[in-house]
């Protein structure tokens, strides 16, 4: 289903970054864009290289099985893992978009160390630390079921690499550093990306690890 794939993934960009930036700017004058963090060869710039990376390989995945330059996988090529891709999909679509607009005016791409946000903790932050990251994550590994290749399989690994770094090497210590006291209680009572898995000891979540 290259074709659906491509069409979800379109949709996805589309909405997660095209009208949320709008939505953005209309509600505050800024469309949340702050760009890749960190010097040019540290882990922040990598993570945010990473990221561009497996967004374009997901985007040249379903063209490059369109065309046949990219051979299916053939232990994941069947209904029933396409199905299972849909599903994700959807789930992951919906589930970016509500996070997103869970953040209200918090919400950035890329983080500006001399800004102070809102320590978001209600709606889907109430049961993760990083839900935006975590429906990405969903929505692109529906995207590999559709398409399954090496090269949308690549993309969802560079994915999940450049999330990690993101989130332990930026977002984490600019929070520790923000919120103070409200972070390490918040990281020590909700996961990282899946309900209850990756919560913190208070050394840790006060070290910046998120």
């Amino acid at each position: 289903m290259p074709r659906l794939a491509l069409f979800a993934l379109l949709v996805f960009f589309a909405l997660a970054f095209g009208w949320r930036s709008w939505r953005q700017f209309r509600t505050t004058g800024s469309t949340g864009f702050r760009g890749i963090s960190g010097a040019p060869g540290s882990a922040e710039w990598f993570g945010g290289v990473l990221f561009v990376a497996a967004a374009v390989g997901a985007l040249l995945a379903p063209l490059a099985d369109l065309a046949g330059v990219s051979p299916r996988l053939a232990w994941l090529d069947a209904f029933a893992w396409q199905v299972s891709g849909i599903v994700l999909v959807l789930f992951g679509t919906t589930a970016t978009l509500w996070s997103q607009v869970a953040m209200g005016p918090s919400w950035r791409i890329g983080v500006d160390a001399n800004e102070r946000t809102m320590l978001v903790q209600h709606g889907p932050f109430r049961y993760v630390r990083n839900p935006i990251f975590s429906s990405m994550t969903l929505a692109l590994a529906g995207v590999a079921l559709l398409v399954p290749t090496a090269l949308s399989l690549g993309s969802l690994v560079l994915l999940v690499l450049a999330l990690q770094l993101q989130v332990r090497r930026v977002e984490a210590p600019y929070l520790a550093r923000a919120h103070g006291d409200a972070w390490s209680r918040y990281a020590e009572q909700t996961g990282r990306f899946v309900p209850g898995l990756g919560r913190l000891r208070r050394a840790d979540a006060g070290g910046g690890r998120r």
